[in-house]
């Protein structure tokens, strides 16, 4: 049975100059036994569903690809800094 799956949301600026990443790990809960699925025939989107399901569903699932964009533009348009701007 799988009790942990790890996941990982990449994002990337369309010209491929800037990236973010998140990560994590999530426990599944027991399945009963008559729906469980071997582990051989266990396919990448069920998995994916598995994980979204636990991380919280489609609202957390949001979040993480907001959070990532909100990087995207940090990355592309800096607010902060450092050094001297006049010296760049």
């Amino acid at each position: 049975m799988i009790s942990t799956l790890h996941y990982s949301v990449n994002a990337a600026t369309d010209d491929g100059v800037y990236s973010a990443g998140a990560y994590g790990s999530v426990g599944l809960e027991a399945a009963e036994s008559d729906s469980m699925i071997a582990y051989d025939n266990v396919t990448e989107a069920q998995a994916i569903s598995w994980a979204q399901a636990a991380i919280g569903g489609a609202d957390k699932v949001s979040e993480i690809h907001a959070a990532l964009d909100a990087q995207l533009t940090e990355k592309r348009t800096p607010t902060t800094g450092t050094g001297l701007p006049w010296s760049a």
